[in-house]
């Protein structure tokens, strides 16, 4: 979710590399670098935090100015990204772009290399030194080691060792008019100039310079040259690059062609949820000290989660997995509750803090109060360096890149999974499940990301139409059950938050000691149908809704016929384990809230009354 910008040409080109950042600053990180040709040599400036602290060291560079930032010359070549550490801390030895141990080589690395341990051992073994603890590095040194005087074919070989999914942009001293960029599963894309050519994570980050783009396929290698591109597939055989002219505005760019924020953070939950399984599997899961050690783990005796809004509805997901999968009791704490009593904390008690900005002050409140009663805290949340990442014990990270839209999407799927990987992570520390039974929920829960792209993909305009129909409604009811509820929670926040309509959600159990009096002919009932093990419950409770004359649209796995007979509307929805059925069920909800507001004409990236970080109580 970081960003990568690349440019050759006659330009002078830090200013430009770093105009680009800043237009990806969107994405999140906390470190950057910029590496460029000046005469001879290549130069790095690094920096961690923001990009006025990256700017600000390469002022320092030239005694108040850019270096070489007015001077014309035949040749300017350079790269840059914004990192978001994955492997090895937040520092200036740790942030892009790396180097093999020569200085050679520069590339930046967008993604995660899951094998990067096994190819540094590899390494080791040929003597070579790596500097940093970031699977990126490891990248360049492989580079170096194939490189016989072609840098594209250095980098289509490496491509044979790299597992993992990634975008990456190389530079080489030898070829100093020379990048190459390639993409697996990550964003790269490459803007077209007259004697220069632009690579980036984003087409906002050179729009203003041009709008000729090639959209890069998986796998296929870009070389770029001030007068040429030339594309390549993995074997070496040439591809026509395929360009179109982009005729966004700034705004539209930066939401990557999509109407809002909200809309493209919909479909950037699959990469939002593969990106946080990767950084799970890469480092956390290598964890051998603290409150996350197999270990400690193992003599966990009861958990609690605090939270507020949508992280509150994560932890009700993941609840699920925890007492299911993990066998250990598990409390859900609305937050600004929780501060306020007097909680009884035993020992064995791990307290779960989630926040999606880690600044959420009822939530910060209530993990400090765990701490002084002596339980262990954990952070769950999007942001480092947060407050809450300062005042925990461990963190667990999101990977979901910047949310801008105020209505939390990608965030609460990446939450929900995170949770689900520490459920399976506590099973195996405690014997509660078999490896058997892990090894397939694991599998499972790998195959999430491409069902997500296929919900978002296929349900879109089926819930348009529905939404649009039923703008004009003036009250909905979210019923759900098991690894439903929390769905129809979400759901009907989704609704609340950006469309204004009165909305209530309940468990369907529930829905005859009250709810059932709300219930009339212009009253539509959204029914979560997705977990079996309840379905013949949650039917009954739809027969009930519909004889009150409401009309029923539910959400339900592929397969289920019986839903048919008792809803209006059905979407439907891969079938895979019922809990990780949260993250596919939610996705129709969101889109339905989506079109619903703007079929009334709402802002949904800015609801009134709402902020996106809530730092007061």
């Amino acid at each position: 979710m970081c960003g990568i910008i690349g440019y050759v040409g006659s330009r002078p080109c830090q200013r430009l590399l770093l105009e680009g950042l800043r237009r990806l600053e969107y994405r999140g990180y906390d470190s950057a670098g910029i590496a460029w040709r000046e005469g001879e040599v290549t130069r790095c400036i690094r920096a961690v935090g923001n990009l006025d602290s990256l700017e600000a060291a390469l002022v320092r560079t030239a005694d108040g100015t850019y270096a070489s930032a007015t001077a014309t010359q035949p040749l300017s070549a350079g790269i840059g990204h914004t990192r978001w550490a994955t492997h090895g801390g937040v520092t200036e030895r740790n942030a892009h772009p790396h180097a093999d141990l020569s200085g050679r080589f520069r590339i930046v690395l967008n993604g995660i290399i899951e094998n990067h341990l096994e190819l540094r051992d590899r390494l080791a073994a040929d003597l070579v030194t790596l500097r940093s603890d970031t699977d990126a590095e490891v990248v360049a040194h492989l580079i170096a080691l194939y490189y016989s005087g072609s840098l594209a074919d250095a980098v289509r070989r490496s491509l044979e060792d790299l597992e993992g999914h990634y975008a990456l942009v190389a530079m080489c001293e030898d070829e100093p008019d020379t990048l190459v960029g390639v993409r697996r599963e990550c964003p790269l894309v490459v803007g077209l100039g007259s004697g220069e050519q632009f690579v980036a994570s984003s087409i906002s980050a050179f729009l203003t310079h041009t709008r000729e783009v090639a959209v890069l396929k998986d796998e296929e290698i870009a070389v770029m040259r001030p007068d040429v591109v030339e594309v390549f597939d993995v074997s070496g055989l040439p591809h026509r690059p395929v360009s179109t002219e982009v005729e966004w505005d700034d705004d539209r760019c930066e939401k990557d062609g999509f109407e809002t924020f909200m809309l493209k953070e919909i479909h950037e939950q699959g990469a939002a949820v593969r990106e946080t399984l990767s950084q799970w599997r890469g480092s956390v899961d290598r964890e051998g000290s603290g409150v996350l050690a197999p270990d400690r783990l193992r003599d966990i005796k009861r958990i609690i989660v605090v939270a507020c809004g949508t992280s509150y509805h994560a932890g009700l997901a993941g609840r699920n997995a925890l007492e299911q999968w993990a066998r250990i009791p598990v409390d859900v704490e609305v937050a600004s509750e929780f501060r306020y009593r007097e909680p009884i904390i035993e020992n064995g008690t791990l307290v779960l803090g989630i926040s999606q900005s880690g600044e959420t002050a009822d939530t910060l409140a209530a993990m400090r109060l765990a701490k002084t009663q002596g339980a262990a805290v954990v952070a769950v949340t999007n942001a480092p360096a947060s407050q809450a990442t300062r005042e925990s014990d461990a963190v667990l990270f999101t990977r979901a890149g910047l949310e801008i839209g105020v209505a939390a999407t990608k965030t609460f799927v990446a939450q929900v999974v995170l949770l689900y990987e520490l459920a399976l992570r506590i099973a195996g520390a405690n014997g509660a499940r078999s490896e058997a039974t892990l090894s397939d929920l694991r599998s499972a829960l790998e195959d999430l990301p491409a069902m997500i792209d296929r919900v978002v993909a296929s349900v879109d305009e089926p819930v348009r139409g529905l939404a649009e129909r039923l703008a004009l409604s003036p009250f909905f009811l979210y019923l759900g059950r098991l690894s439903g509820l929390p769905v129809a929670l979400e759901g009907a926040l989704k609704l609340k938050e950006i469309s204004y309509v009165p909305t209530d959600a309940y468990a369907a159990g529930e829905m005859k000691h009250g709810p059932i009096a709300l219930l009339g002919r212009e009253t539509p009932v959204v029914c979560v149908a997705t977990d079996r093990r309840v379905l013949p419950k949650l039917l009954s409770n739809v027969s009930e809704v519909r004889a009150r004359g409401a009309q029923v649209l539910a959400i339900a796995s592929d397969g289920c016929k019986e839903i048919a007979e008792h809803a209006e509307h059905v979407i439907y929805i891969p079938s895979t384990d019922p809990l990780l059925q949260v993250v596919l069920a939610v996705v129709p909800l969101q889109l339905f809230a989506y079109h619903l507001a703007r079929a009334r004409g709402l802002n949904v990236d800015q609801p009134r009354n709402l902020a996106k970080t809530v730092t007061v109580e």
